[in-house]
């Protein structure tokens, strides 16, 4: 069996788990390997479309259903305990941001880090790499429990996160029992992604969703038949992150012919690997950070701008609650999607199988504008009853919650290229070009121009007020930050076809 790359061939078949083009060590692996092989060489030699479509389908479920936790725990505390729960939820999603932002930092890098190697055809670092991912996780989790035990530092978060005196106590409660149960989320969420890495990508949505629907079966029982009330609700979500953690480590302590194993002596913390896993996943990390940042810059504006407006403060803080969760919706499969090619970027890139790297991307990029042109679509049909759907029945702000989806969505299509783009970087060992990207848009664009906007804009429009102008910041720093993409992978393309033609050499 023969790999292609471009006009180079490189022999596969060796009794490895990865072609070796680049003359590494195999780390000491003998033969009688094939049924591990066959599961990741087969990211070097299989149909490209075919093998995104296999990656992409659980990948983009798996992050539905990531996303499913904070409407689960929002819809039984809403229907249990009122305005007070709905609240409590509100105040602990900051805090729950900081979590999956800590959990992409060590699960996205160390994911990355071990696809490049599994190319390589070095088993034993991406052995390691799992195993040092283990290990941060543990170490990340002790942290946290121990920083949210110091009253200051929960009094802080609760303070920052806008917990009132309604709210405070329920809020303290939620917040101390998923930080004690972070370890769980960071396992079950960060090392799932191996699972994809290790060639079976229905395994890992399949740890994700029975995570999901114990959560959901726990949530009922402790909230709605027990009264527990917030303190149930949240044990039920780390209950939840639990089992999904159970399936992530039985896959690889116990499963027969996995190609990367979760040993001991891979699990002592190695610098260099370290640096890498940290390097590759900032950008994944700093994405979740860039949210929060927006959200405390957008919520203050909205108080302020929506006070000079008809609707009031209250009315643009819910009109902007309902575009966000909307426009969060629609972007978790385009990043489904991006996180999907990530191991066969990865993979391919590794293994120096640079025109199979440059067709998973496009392959990749394709897919996901697909996805966005459809969910576009459907968003500004039924723009009126998505709204209606989040209880906005009053006509004035229903119309400007209508008015304020379409526009912020108005570069949908286009922003798959983005992430996608974004991605590429993280896969292939490029993580500078990658935590740029990353920021651009959030922090370089975005921010700026939530503040420029609303002074600016009813200027060269009598017919906008500088509410109406926040709302036109977000399709502005989208077209930015396209752009800006755009720059870097026409560059990029160059530089794959030098490779390719062996005029330079690969480093990651």
């Amino acid at each position: 069996m023969k790999h292609e790359n471009g006009n180079q061939q490189v022999p596969a078949g060796r009794g490895e788990c990865a072609p070796n083009p680049a003359g590494k060590s195999d780390g000491g692996r003998g033969p009688g390997r094939a049924g591990k092989a066959d599961k990741v060489t087969r990211m070097g030699s299989a149909p490209i479309p075919g093998l995104i479509v296999e990656f992409a389908i659980p990948s983009i479920a798996g992050m539905l259903v990531n996303g499913a936790y904070n409407v689960i725990d929002s819809i039984f505390l809403g229907q249990a305990v009122g305005e007070i729960g709905l609240a409590t939820a509100t105040v602990a999603m900051p805090i729950m941001t900081v979590f999956m932002a800590l959990s992409m930092l060590v699960g996205n890098g160390g994911n990355a880090l071990a696809a490049l190697r599994m190319g390589e055809g070095r088993r034993d670092e991406a052995n390691r790499s799992l195993g040092n991912t283990v290990t941060l996780s543990i170490v990340l989790s002790a942290i946290v429990a121990a920083a949210i035990a110091m009253p200051p530092v929960i009094d802080g978060v609760l303070a920052v996160s806008g917990a009132t005196a309604d709210d405070w106590d329920s809020a303290h409660t939620f917040i101390s029992i998923i930080s004690f149960g972070f370890i769980f989320q960071s396992i079950g969420m960060g090392v799932n992604n191996f699972i994809r890495t290790a060639g079976a990508p229905n395994r890992a949505l399949v740890t994700m969703v029975v995570g999901a629907l114990s959560c959901t079966a726990l949530n009922y029982l402790f909230v709605m038949v027990l009264g527990w009330g917030v303190r149930g609700s949240a044990l039920a979500t780390v209950a939840g992150q639990a089992v999904s953690c159970g399936c992530v480590l039985w896959y690889f302590l116990f499963t027969k012919n996995v190609p990367m194993r979760l040993q001991l002596r891979f699990m002592g913390l190695k610098a260099a690997t370290v640096r890498k896993i940290f390097a590759l996943g900032l950008a994944s990390c700093l994405i979740q950070a860039g949210m929060a940042v927006v959200n405390f810059v957008l919520n203050n504006l909205l108080n302020y701008y929506g006070s000079l407006n008809p609707i009031g403060a209250e009315g643009a803080l819910a009109s902007i609650g309902v575009v966000q969760r909307v426009a969060s919706f629609v972007v978790l499969p385009l990043i489904g999607m991006a996180i999907a090619i990530q191991p066969l970027l990865g993979f391919n890139y590794g293994a120096h199988l640079f025109a199979r790297v440059r067709k998973t991307f496009w392959g990749g990029v394709v897919g996901a504008t697909g996805i966005a042109v459809v969910l576009w679509a459907l968003v500004h049909l039924f723009a009126p009853s998505i709204v209606g759907f989040f209880g906005i029945e009053e006509g004035g702000l229903r119309d400007f919650t209508v008015f304020a989806l379409g526009i912020q969505l108005i570069m949908l299509p286009f922003v798959g290229f983005q992430i996608v783009g974004s991605n590429y970087f993280q896969a292939t060992g490029q993580p500078a070009k990658s935590i740029f990207l990353s920021l651009t848009r959030q922090i370089l664009f975005l921010v700026p121009l939530l503040f420029v906007m609303p002074l600016v804009l009813p200027q060269l429009s009598d017919g906008l007020t500088s509410l109406d102008a926040l709302y036109f910041a977000t399709p502005l720093a989208d077209f930015l930050s396209i752009f800006t993409t755009v720059v870097f992978m026409a560059v990029e393309m160059r530089r794959l076809s030098k490779l390719e033609a062996g005029k330079i050499e690969a480093k990651f």
